[in-house]
């Protein structure tokens, strides 16, 4: 990135923000910072900080930086460990908020690069490929109340300064404590102070990395949850735009909606149980028997409703694609209706699963249980059938369980249950077989075939360090302050 942006005439200074406890890696990260300055030639542009107390978790991080360093700039760019942005993009971020004095935020879209997985290779292609157009409609419905999401965003540091400090909530987690899904939070903060928040998924040169596999998807996922379950106490703050509220609310129902779901699966079949049966001629004297609805009406609507509310958009972005030429980029028509077709089926497969996860975590955060917040982890690798099994092992059970009550209680509605059994029971060959490359050639790319220099420098560079800093010696100490940000 320091390349990039002196490539690109731009004069900025780069600080890293550690919140590392973990001895061992802060050595590694001593390690790292050292090859930083030697190969950037001594450069007093870039500065580490680690917080010995990481109190506030990552937004008390960026908190203490703006309150000890933050005089002595005009803009931020927030970047998490795993982002990554060219100078092109950095320069075009600058220039916007130049040219706009109320803008308080401007968000990008991140490519998701570095997938080697069938999970992780799906996800890129479901983001480089449905991302922009949905990013471009949440564009235009929320207007100048947009998005924050934590990353790869500018912010204007004043702005920050005076709209976006964060309260320590009352009682304890989950529901108490530091706020964790805090993005979207400084968003509304900023929005409420008449700060403009945008986003604008053209600006390209802008990546992320993204989980490898299901269960660090859920292990994240779990974060979310309660960060967002969190958001119940913020619903009626003061002085919040509508929009903002509605983010709220969405967040909080985009996990509630699995337990609704569980719900009603479950209430389908006791139904079904526990129904009288049927009386034909209810009254005396009845000439003609009187069937009771057997609601198809509402069950087509339903699967209606389904369909075209998470299948249609994907072909009408795959129809678009096809249209204006954009298919060429992943793969062609073909390849890309493949592509398609293969991660709906995919999804469709997890998504029982991840109901599963999403249901346990809104119970664990809604029964008081702190999930804490666990590290990301990047480039994990493949799972073990052994470690697939460890943790879905309970939902094999739930599954079979279903599977088999269905069975004897409710035979007429097995059928319509397994796409919900099946790979529930299969959760530990899918969460193995998805953590590993599929060799299929689908989920294809643009960053495939035209790799964008940053990352194909980041790519360089992070092999020539990685085999000096897997193994730090014990010396590889630096002082907690090492080059001071400037205050």
């Amino acid at each position: 990135m320091d390349r990039s942006i002196r490539g690109a005439g731009l004069g900025l200074d780069i600080v890293i923000l550690s919140d590392t406890q973990s001895d061992k890696k802060q050595a590694a990260e001593h390690a790292a910072f050292r090859m930083l300055i030697a190969e950037t030639a001594g450069a007093d542009h870039i500065y580490y900080r680690h917080r010995e107390n990481n109190r506030g978790r990552k937004a008390g991080n960026v908190e203490d930086f703006i309150v000890k360093s933050g005089g002595a700039y005009d803009y931020a760019v927030t970047l998490d460990a795993d982002s990554l942005m060219s100078g092109e993009a950095l320069a075009e971020l600058i220039r916007r908020m130049d040219a706009d004095p109320k803008l308080g935020l401007l968000q990008t879209l991140p490519r998701i690069i570095g997938a080697r997985s069938f999970f992780g290779r799906a996800m890129q292609f479901a983001a480089s490929f449905y991302g922009p157009v949905f990013t471009r409609g949440l564009e235009r419905m929320q207007g100048a109340t947009g998005p924050y999401w934590g990353h790869n965003a500018i912010i204007r540091v004043m702005a920050f300064a005076q709209s976006c400090g964060l309260p320590e909530l009352s009682g304890k987690p989950p529901f108490g404590g530091h706020v964790l899904s805090h993005d979207y939070v400084e968003a509304a903060l900023l929005a409420r102070n008449g700060w403009k928040v945008l986003a604008d998924s053209s600006i390209t040169g802008s990546f992320e990395e993204c989980p490898e596999n299901v269960l660090s998807y859920a292990k994240r996922d779990r974060r979310w949850c309660q960060g967002n379950l969190q958001h119940m106490r913020l619903l009626f703050a003061p002085g919040l735009a509508n929009w903002s509220r509605f983010v709220f609310v969405q967040g909080i129902f985009a996990y509630l909606a699995s337990v609704f779901w569980a719900i009603f699966l479950v209430s389908t079949v006791s139904g079904a149980v526990l129904a009288p049966e049927p009386d034909y001629f209810p009254e005396t004297f009845q000439l003609f028997p009187a069937f009771p609805s057997d609601r198809s009406r509402e069950i087509l609507a339903l699967a209606l409703g389904i369909i075209g509310l998470l299948i249609l958009p994907k072909f009408g972005i795959l129809a678009n694609a096809a249209m204006t030429g954009r298919a060429r980029g992943f793969g062609g028509a073909d390849r890309v209706t493949a592509s398609v077709v293969l991660e709906i089926l995919l999804t469709s497969a997890l998504a029982p699963i991840m109901l599963a996860y999403q249901t346990r975590a809104v119970c664990q955060v809604l029964l008081r249980h702190d999930g804490g917040w666990p590290a990301n982890a990047r480039g994990e690798g493949s799972l073990t059938l052994t470690e697939a099994t460890r943790s879905s092992l309970w939902i094999v059970a739930a599954g079979m369980f279903a599977l088999v009550a269905t069975w004897k209680f409710a035979p007429d509605l097995l059928f319509w249950l397994l796409p919900v059994t099946l790979p529930m029971v299969a959760a530990p060959l899918l969460i193995y077989w998805t953590s590993h490359p599929s060799g299929l050639g689908y989920f294809t790319v643009p960053e495939d075939r035209d790799e964008p220099p940053i990352v194909a420098a980041f790519r360089d560079v992070h092999a020539r360090w990685r085999s000096h800093i897997d193994a730090p010696s014990a010396d590889d100490v630096l002082p907690t302050e090492a080059s001071h940000v400037p205050g």
